[in-house]
């Protein structure tokens, strides 16, 4: 009998009541009508408060245990546990206590008395209905005789998992019984078997929704083996453990206000109010805990990255993380953070970390929301307030913030001495190499960087400079790399390089960053989120053009390319041919979708593309007389048709008046299905009712992922999405997705010599003289506060003498130093985060690099073409070349690469005949074709391998990563001799497997072809 339940249940029982577990076994029988275990109640009230014990006997006399009880019971009811848990409750004039959390710090001995007294105890086989008897559940929890937590387990040798006590919570236990009652008794709800646990905090009958509450395996979804052990014993061993317990109920459970605004069809609204109550996931639980760990051990100056993926609960990780820093002490009981920085452009998570924190502390004041101002900023930074919400654009006007107020008779001491500051970022990106988060880290150390100001004054050979603007540019110095009394801790799903380099702290499993994993294959596998690759279309225009004038321009290649590509685009039977196949799909196939409420999300490629797509569907809809459709459109500033020069839209007025703000609330009503977009609504927008998205932008990167996981958020009754994309191939999305999928990783270490490379070769061209640098640096580093009159018309006139000598440059020296000047301030901004250069030239050069950026200007090359009144659209063909999944499992990912000087020059473009532009453009698109040449593949064989980009690829990389870069180059080598070979052409660009089999071909034998020329030379020499 020993592959029973009850061996299970006594197993999780044992490892509780053990001295590491911190229980007891119980024994008192549950009242089923009070739902409290009363004997254990009043004997914890006696033990631990016998003064008010005493007092309280003294007015009750016998009726004490039962009014206490009735007492107890009716605040459960008005307050919920967690509140009574946290502040007690009121009994005739006493407050009694049900709870005492562990303290802050070791400083008061009281304190720590009162939290040993806590009783946790395990109850098995509870019967807690008060009208059915016979019914129990396997395991409850108890803190202080009040249930707190309810495990129902299960056995797969006896051919039950957790999924039968899922289906026995949902339709066996009733959500009115007393001990089930939402957050009056126990506040969550285990669904366990050996392998796998499942979670949830609200028993609804069969609408109950359980959650995952694993470790993850392999990446992904379930739990690793344990050796002698169960899967799921961390359950018991760590999260139910008697201190972890504890410190759940004190500083993690939460409830949730959500308000939604419902329009009734009369046109009034109404305000729905739902409650929920969170506990985290564990991996939530694990990535807190772990930073919290690590902070306190390693102290301030240490950068943390959390890789968590979209679906992940960020807002609470972030609101629990913040609460914990803000009162983090070491083991000698001091403080390590005076104040926790959350930088954030989010409104709701303002409002959710507010609430949440408000909870645990139930006092103003602990967190201060910056929505006013920068002087708002300074003071709250000099009062020293807990936890301070605001965007990173503030910091750089701090110092004139603090001028203001003193101006104003508010002067406030900002002193960083001594203080050390926790940085919760919300959203890493590359944007914190730039200049605005300088300006966060001197300010919050400016204390520190006077105190090292004069000891670098004493090694800085700068005699070009005046004192005052040496002073200054050392402080910009010491400004870039990590700060010592600082500690980041930033929160994305998408790192790039950088982020990854600066946010750099180790995994403490793996050895390297990203500190905590969260990964997209493991949310999706949870159910957090849905696989929006999981149905994908892709559709092709083909096209035909015919030349409209009788002369025939030479005109630059690329340019013209591009010109012809945005005039197809926007050309009227492009777009209404697309809007047709979107309104007909939409209302074939989305719109019956979550219960006839689906919404639907077109990205565009530019402002104008948003306004003629507006304009086609509005059309559309009214011809066909379709009422049942309405969209909304979104994009910034205002749009000039060039077609009708004299129209201007504005995103206010194409959607009849609807304020901007109030966009994304008027959309997820039942008003509006569609909403168009233009570099809007692609990042950060949840709406959970989006289930369609249509593209008809080129998307890549970090772009295309964010943009289509708009699309992934769960919604009751939402169990698929749909993408339907004009433009984008299925391998570029793979390999947007593929590096996020799991654990991105990056490729090498960032070269600290590549700046000086650039250095020399900027210095190179002459564009300067070095005394102008120093010339434009003492302007700009003097005076910072109160610059001088001819400050400006002095940088200026510095600056002009470069301008005139990079116009004297020819156009292609003008291109690479352009782009090289571009390059070494990315990268100076980048590298001096994470290397120590010390280099007061490298500064300097910096500085007056993006200043003399700004004053270059942009050369014909530059400028768009334009070729509408040159050029007609002959026929057009909307086709759909490929439906399926984009499947993320296969293959390796391929590794983010640090900044190079790849892309750092344009390459010149060559003149055709607008006619054999043309011409090309139809062969590659049109439907009649000349028999391909046999010599095809050798000649595109024969082009590539003199590629010198691909033979510096192939030199320095693997096969695969070298297929990878061919892939890319591709279409370019066949678009090359395109001419004469146009029926092997449209077989390749028209058969998705035809194309991936030419890649893989072709790609290997250019590998092995001039990996073979290198062999040959190689040998030659040595011979």
């Amino acid at each position: 009998m020993k592959h029973r339940e009850i061996h299970f249940e006594a197993a999780l029982e044992a490892a509780l009541c053990t001295p590491a577990g911190g229980y007891v076994a119980g024994t008192t029988p549950l009242d089923a009508r009070r739902g409290l275990f009363g004997a254990d109640v009043l004997a914890f009230l006696q033990v631990s408060q016998a003064r008010a014990w005493e007092q309280l006997a003294a007015i009750l006399g016998a009726t004490l245990p039962d009014t206490v009880l009735d007492t107890l019971t009716r605040e459960l009811a008005g307050k919920g546990a967690l509140h009574v848990l946290r502040y007690g409750f009121k009994c005739f004039g006493k407050t009694l206590r049900l709870a005492y959390f562990a303290p802050n710090t070791g400083l008061n001995p009281d304190t720590e008395a009162q939290y040993r007294l806590n009783q946790l105890r395990v109850h098995r086989q509870v019967h807690y209905h008060p009208a059915k008897a016979a019914q129990s559940i396997d395991v409850v929890l108890a803190l202080n005789g009040l249930p707190v937590a309810t495990l129902e387990l299960k056995n797969p040798l006896t051919h039950q998992t957790a999924q039968d006590a899922i289906r026995q919570y949902q339709h066996e236990r009733d959500p009115q019984a007393p001990l089930f009652k939402f957050k009056e008794r126990a506040l969550v709800h285990f669904a366990v078997d050996p392998d796998a646990a499942w979670m949830t905090t609200r028993l609804q009958g069969a609408d109950t929704v359980f959650l995952p509450f694993n470790r993850g395996h392999q990446g992904g979804a379930g739990n690793p083996p344990v050796p002698a052990g169960y899967r799921t014993q961390y359950l018991w061993e760590e999260v139910l453990q008697r201190d972890s317990l504890l410190d759940l109920l004190a500083r993690f459970l939460h409830l949730q206000t959500d308000t939604t605004v419902v329009r009734l069809p009369d046109g009034s609204t109404v305000r729905q109010v739902r409650e929920t109550l969170i506990f985290p996931r564990y991996h939530q639980l694990q990535a807190v805990r772990g930073l919290v760990d690590a902070a306190r051990s390693q102290g301030a100056g240490h950068n943390y990255l959390i890789q968590h993926s979209a679906g992940s609960g960020k807002s609470n990780s972030i609101a629990w993380l913040a609460h914990r820093l803000a009162s983090l002490h070491d083991a000698d009981d001091r403080k390590v953070f005076d104040t926790v920085v959350v930088i954030t452009d989010r409104r709701v998570l303002d409002q959710q970390l507010q609430d949440a924190i408000y909870q645990f502390e139930h006092k103003q004041g602990v967190v201060q929301k910056i929505d006013e101002n920068t002087q708002q900023l300074a003071k709250a930074l000099a009062d020293g307030t807990p936890i301070v919400i605001s965007t990173l654009q503030k910091f750089p006007y701090i110092a004139q913030a603090l001028d203001t107020l003193a101006k104003r008779g508010e002067g406030v001491s900002l002193h960083t001495a001594g203080r050390r500051f926790a940085v919760i970022v919300d959203e890493a990106h590359s944007s914190q190499s730039g200049e605005a988060a300088q300006e966060l880290r001197k300010i919050l150390n400016r204390d520190g960087i006077e105190a090292t100001l004069a000891e670098q004054l004493l090694d800085l050979d700068e005699d070009e400079l005046s004192p005052a603007a040496r002073q200054e540019l050392i402080r910009e110095m010491l400004k870039r790399p990590r700060q010592p009394n600082l500690s980041y801790f930033a929160f994305t799903a998408t790192p790039k390089f950088k982020t990854l380099a600066v946010f750099n702290e180790p995994d403490p499993a793996t050895g390297l960053p990203p500190f905590h994993l969260y990964s997209m294959r493991q949310a999706i596998e949870e159910k957090f989120i849905l696989d929006v690759l999981a149905n994908y279309t892709t559709y092709r225009a083909y096209y035909g053009l015919i030349k409209s004038i009788e002369h025939d321009p030479l005109v630059p290649k690329r340019q013209a390319a591009t010109a012809l590509a945005r005039f197809l685009a926007h050309h009227p039977t492009n777009v209404e041919s697309k809007v047709e196949v979107i309104v007909e799909h939409f209302r074939a196939y989305t719109r019956h979708k979550i219960g006839g409420r689906a919404k639907a999300m077109v990205v565009t490629g530019s402002r104008l593309m948003a306004v003629r797509y507006k304009l086609a569907f509005d059309k559309y809809l009214r011809e066909k007389g379709y009422a049942d459709i309405r969209t909304l459109v979104a994009f910034s500033g205002q749009v000039i048709d060039p077609d009708l020069p004299n129209q201007t839209y504005t995103e206010v007025g194409m959607n009849k008046g609807l304020a901007e703000r109030e966009l994304p609330e008027r959309f997820a009503s039942d008003d509006f299905q569609i909403l168009l977009v233009a570099d809007k609504y692609q990042t950060g927008f949840d709406q959970p009712l989006l289930h369609t998205m249509y593209v008809d932008k080129r998307l890549a990167g970090i772009q295309a992922v964010q943009t289509l996981s708009r699309l992934n958020r769960m919604a009751a009754g939402k169990s698929d999405t749909f993408v339907l994309d004009f433009v984008n191939d299925p391998e570029e999305i793979y390999a947007a997705f593929k590096p996020y999928y799991e654990r991105t990783n990056a490729a090498g270490q960032p070269d600290p010599h590549q700046l000086y490379e650039l250095q020399h070769r900027l210095e190179e061209a002459r564009v300067w003289e070095p005394a102008e640098v120093d010339a434009f640096c003492d302007v700009w580093f003097s005076n910072r506060l109160k610059p001088l009159p001819t400050d400006h018309q002095k940088m200026y006139a510095l600056l002009d003498r470069a301008v005139d000598r990079y116009e004297a440059l020819p156009e292609p020296e003008q291109d690479l130093f352009k782009g090289r000047l571009t390059s070494f301030r990315n990268l100076y901004a980048f590298l001096s985060q994470i290397i120590p250069y010390q280099d007061s030239g490298l500064e300097k050069l910096h500085t007056y690099g993006r200043f003399l950026l700004t004053r270059l200007p942009a050369h014909s090359a530059d400028q768009r073409y334009a070729v509408e009144d040159d050029v007609a659209l002959k026929y057009y063909r909307l086709e759909q070349l490929s439906q399926g999944s984009i499947s993320l499992t296969a293959g390796e990912p391929a590794p983010l690469y640090g900044p190079t000087e790849v892309g750092t020059g344009r390459a010149q473009d060559a003149t055709v005949n607008l006619s054999q532009l043309i011409d090309n453009l139809n062969a590659r698109f049109g439907t009649e074709f000349l028999p391909a040449d046999q010599l095809f593949f050798d000649q595109i064989v024969e082009t590539a391998i003199l590629n010198a980009q691909l033979q510096e690829v192939a030199q320095a990389n693997s096969q695969q990563n070298f297929e990878y870069v061919f892939r890319k180059m591709f279409e370019g080598f066949f678009v090359e001799r395109l001419e004469g070979n146009e029926d092997i052409f449209s077989r390749v660009f028209s058969d998705a497997e035809m194309r991936r089999a030419a890649e893989q071909y072709l790609s290997g034998e250019v590998y092995r072809r001039i990996l073979g020329k290198v062999d040959g030379a190689t040998k030659q020499t040595l011979a």
